[in-house]
């Protein structure tokens, strides 16, 4: 069992920045990937970044160049810095982990068996 809490979310301006927290706790050390998903009232909720436990990242193309994901395994913390803030980037963000699987770290939430309670993040224009 991993159990995940969220913080740092907030309102930003455009252009803004905002860096998001995901504390694990429990068997963590067996977490094969670790993702940041969002979602608002109008879509699914989508992956947004993901990191394999050896350092792998993979993003979705709206936020390449602009979110960077990073964990830090001593304090079992996963973190989204997010740059360049859109109104778009507006939605609740999810943190979650799975204990399975391999190759390129998945964005679609099937692959995610342990989630947060998650954090809100509005940008305004």
């Amino acid at each position: 069992q991993v159990q995940l809490v969220e913080s740092g979310g907030g309102s930003v301006q455009a252009g803004g920045s905002l860096r998001l927290s995901c504390a694990a706790s429990g068997d963590t050390a067996s977490s094969e990937f670790m993702g940041w998903f969002r979602q608002n009232t109008r879509k699914e909720r989508e992956g947004v970044a993901a990191i394999a436990r050896d350092g792998r990242t993979n993003y979705a193309d709206s936020v390449k160049g602009r979110f960077t994901i990073a964990k830090d395994n001593a304090k079992n913390t996963l973190y989204l810095q997010m740059d360049s803030l859109k109104s778009e980037d507006t939605a609740m963000y999810y943190c979650a982990a799975t204990q399975r699987g391999s190759g390129l770290p998945p964005l679609l939430r099937l692959h995610y068996s342990y989630w947060g309670q998650g954090t809100q993040v509005t940008v305004s224009s």
